[in-house]
């Protein structure tokens, strides 16, 4: 059991998981403005859902004999989610819009590992990925939904 290839892109997937979570993490907590009672507990429910991602690839990452990241600076090092300093000033559709972008780059993210964990064989990996990247394109629909926008329209 090798695969070189999806050890890396699921490190990268690890990484981004874990700045997506912080990304969501900081509008949860600087949200203000009509929609905060409705749009402050969904946001839990997506931070659950990222968490379990990230514990689900890294625990594959294991299984397959890899070594998942697991510090700030690895993260830091190895995401595309970009990074900013928490802010009020942001209204709530700006702060779902930088969500849904971070959210994008998940998705693309896993577009690139099951085409990996395809290529090198790893049909469980595969499986594991096809399925987190079913529930980002849900979370990107509904997310992009609530700001008005039909699927891919801001692609």
């Amino acid at each position: 059991m090798a695969y070189p290839k999806t050890k890396k892109i699921m490190n990268e997937i690890v990484a981004d998981l874990t700045q997506t979570h912080m990304v969501v993490h900081q509008h949860h907590w600087y949200m203000l403005g009509r929609g905060f009672l409705k749009l402050h507990p969904y946001l839990d429910g997506v931070m659950e859902e990222l968490a379990e991602q990230q514990d689900g690839v890294a625990e594959r990452l294991i299984a397959i004999n890899g070594n998942p990241i697991s510090t700030y600076e690895e993260v830091l090092e190895e995401t595309n989610v970009p990074d900013q300093i928490g802010s009020w000033d942001l209204s709530i559709e700006e702060r779902f819009q930088l969500i849904i972008n971070a959210y994008k780059q998940l998705r693309d993210d896993y577009e690139r590992g099951i085409k990996i964990s395809e290529g090198e064989g790893d049909d469980s990996t595969n499986d594991l990925l096809i399925s987190y990247h079913t529930a980002i394109e849900k979370r990107i629909w509904m997310m992009s939904a609530e700001l008005g926008q039909r699927p891919g329209e801001c692609e």
